[in-house]
């Protein structure tokens, strides 16, 4: 699916980001998809998913809604999810054709006060013994830097693990600013590929339209989590390939990181990890 000059960017780099892996009618598709979906669920559930640290990077107040395991609310994403444009890319990049599902969020930052992230690594909210841990983050709509795009820093995956701030969150502000990343704007369709130890996070929503995104965080299965944290119910599933190991397998339950039911909440709550951009 990738060239061997994109693999091997990304070898170097710790992220890729694939133009236009999808169509803009496809992307168009599910973000109107996205869009009804989170309309549905805030009729009901009103949860912020903006970190604490967030706060620190703007006086504004601002704002970000999400929905865990789209796949099982809307059957446009089980597709997508599984579409070979996707996870043969991931499996370029794994390095292996066995690609596994560890968990799938929505995101829509809104115009004009769309929450930020400061630049963290994903490995401490659930850490894998072999670090094949990547993810996809799918474009829906344009993410311009003025909508708050993910940013990035080349080569940072080669640090290994880093300590967090004190909050658990992300990294310490003052020696990772925001500032310090490369940019990644995007397009509809745009595929941003990233490892879990690659520095990365995103700046405030100051445009007047909505920033909408789909995180697919997904490993090798024959990587073992290091810790049993972050589950939720579309763990597990195949994307590609084969399951050759069955032994870390787990049934969904309440774990550290908080329960793994209802849309907005699951595995990564606030305290656990409201991860990504």
């Amino acid at each position: 699916m990738l060239t061997p000059e994109q693999i091997q960017f990304y070898q170097d780099n710790g992220y890729l980001l694939v133009k236009g892996m999808f169509s803009k009618e496809e992307a168009a598709a599910f973000r109107l998809e996205g869009h009804d979906l989170i309309e549905r669920i805030y009729q009901t559930e009103t949860v912020d998913a903006t970190w604490g640290g967030a706060r620190q990077l703007t006086a504004v107040q601002t704002k970000l809604q999400h929905c865990h395991d789209v796949q099982f609310y809307s059957a446009i994403f089980s597709r997508l999810i599984v579409d070979e444009r996707l996870t043969g890319a991931a499996a370029d990049i794994i390095g292996t054709p066995n690609v596994q599902l560890h968990h799938t969020k929505l995101f829509i930052k809104p115009p004009e006060k769309g929450s930020p992230f400061p630049l963290h690594q994903d490995y401490p909210f659930f850490p894998h013994d072999h670090h094949s841990m990547i993810a996809a983050i799918i474009h829906f709509d344009r993410a311009p830097e003025e909508k708050g795009c993910v940013c990035v820093v080349p080569g940072s995956h080669k640090l290994g693990p880093l300590p967090t701030a004190a909050d658990g969150n992300h990294l310490p502000l003052e020696d990772y600013p925001l500032e310090s990343a490369v940019t990644c704007p995007a397009e509809p369709g745009d595929v941003l590929f990233f490892s879990y130890l690659t520095i990365h996070g995103s700046g405030v929503n100051v445009s007047n339209e909505e920033r909408t995104t789909l995180l697919v965080q997904m490993r090798d299965p024959q990587d073992p989590p290091s810790k049993l944290v972050h589950l939720s119910r579309g763990q597990g599933m195949m994307l590609h390939g084969i399951n050759p190991a069955q032994g870390f397998l787990t049934e969904p339950k309440a774990n550290s990181n908080g329960a793994t039911m209802g849309p907005t909440m699951g595995g990564d709550t606030m305290m656990g990890g409201g991860m990504k951009m």
